[in-house]
């Protein structure tokens, strides 16, 4: 997978931005669609680099896998379910501000073939209360 050079960015913690609640998995049948919440990427800004995970690596759920940046932060972004990657949005190397637009349609990060769902993961109405 060929990378684009990253920009120079401001780094802020992730505690600063609570992007490991921020991370979003939907599950189809035994395959988890992996992002961000819309509030993470405006949280964010414009997004400028992602960096993905290789297909085949090994997920646990609550560990780190990439790192999103922005014209102002730079993000760890976490798992929020366990398993195999089995694709990457490798179209996001070329328009990474697709995290932006589409946060979850265009702008997804990676599809794992999950193994593990943790019973600690909110779903979109406890979600949507916790960022109230």
């Amino acid at each position: 997978m060929s990378k684009k050079e990253r920009p120079t960015t401001k780094k802020l913690t992730t505690s600063s931005l609570k992007i490991i609640t921020n991370d979003r998995a939907k599950i189809d049948g035994d395959v988890a669609t992996v992002g961000i919440t819309d509030h993470a990427q405006a949280e964010l800004g414009d997004i400028v680099y992602v960096e993905l995970p290789e297909v085949g690596s090994e997920m646990e759920a609550t560990k780190s896998f990439g790192v999103v940046e922005s014209v102002k932060a730079a993000s760890d972004v976490y798992s929020p379910v366990s398993g195999t990657v089995v694709e990457v949005n490798e179209a996001l190397n070329d328009t990474p501000g697709a995290v932006n637009e589409s946060p979850f349609e265009s702008g997804w990060l990676m599809k794992v073939k999950v193994s593990d769902v943790p019973s600690s993961l909110m779903d979109a109405a406890a979600y949507e209360k916790s960022i109230a």
